[in-house]
């Protein structure tokens, strides 16, 4: 969806709304587990408003690339990119059509990003492409439950759920699209999260190499 076309919800309330349910201790206790493993040239496709930055290891950074088109959320992230002890370059292109060499970043980092990108197959291929052979995905998703019971009322409820949760979607399996796009799970956790209803918060986390 355009700027232009988001309507005052889409522009002012939505963003504020995702910033705050992905800034819960339950959620950053999650990222924790996967960014600070982040290494050398980091491309971190959906950015948005920028809760990763204070949990890299910045010791073990040289730069990260920063990618989301949504110029809201990147306004919201405008001050954590400020305090980052490392280089961000940031880019509002869409993760479907990265500007940007071929073998370059030696980790992606996706944290509550897959669910909400329009064309995942195609993002997830272009961050191959990106990614360095020797590699590595880290990610930190939430996604379609391994209960049938519970993956059905998933697929009932997303798309009233796309329409008010800025794009997002309840029912993908990241582990599977991820295979699908060439790369190997080498860790995979999947559980739902204490606290939270297993509809919204059924997760995948860890790590994958291209294969």
């Amino acid at each position: 969806m355009s700027q232009t076309n988001k309507g005052f919800y889409g522009r002012h309330i939505a963003p504020r709304l995702i910033n705050a349910a992905c800034s819960l201790g339950s959620i950053t206790a999650e990222r924790r587990k996967v960014v600070p493993q982040a290494e050398g040239i980091v491309l971190e496709v959906g950015i948005g408003s920028g809760l990763n930055m204070p949990l890299y290891d910045a010791a073990k950074i040289s730069r990260v690339i920063g990618v989301d088109p949504d110029a809201d959320m990147l306004r919201l992230a405008q001050r954590r990119i400020g305090m980052a002890q490392f280089p961000v370059e940031v880019i509002t292109d869409s993760g479907e059509a990265l500007p940007l060499e071929d073998n370059l970043a030696d980790t992606a980092v996706l944290t509550y990003t897959a669910c909400s990108i329009a064309e995942v197959a195609s993002a997830l291929e272009e961050i191959r492409r990106v990614l360095k052979p020797t590699g590595r995905v880290l990610f930190c998703e939430h996604g379609r439950s391994t209960r049938t019971n519970v993956a059905r009322w998933q697929d009932r409820l997303n798309p009233f759920w796309h329409r008010i949760a800025g794009g997002c979607n309840l029912n993908r399996d990241t582990a599977k699209l991820l295979a699908d796009a060439g790369f190997a799970i080498e860790k995979l956790d999947k559980f739902a999260l204490a606290g939270v209803p297993e509809l919204v918060g059924f997760h995948y986390v860890g790590s994958a190499r291209p294969r």
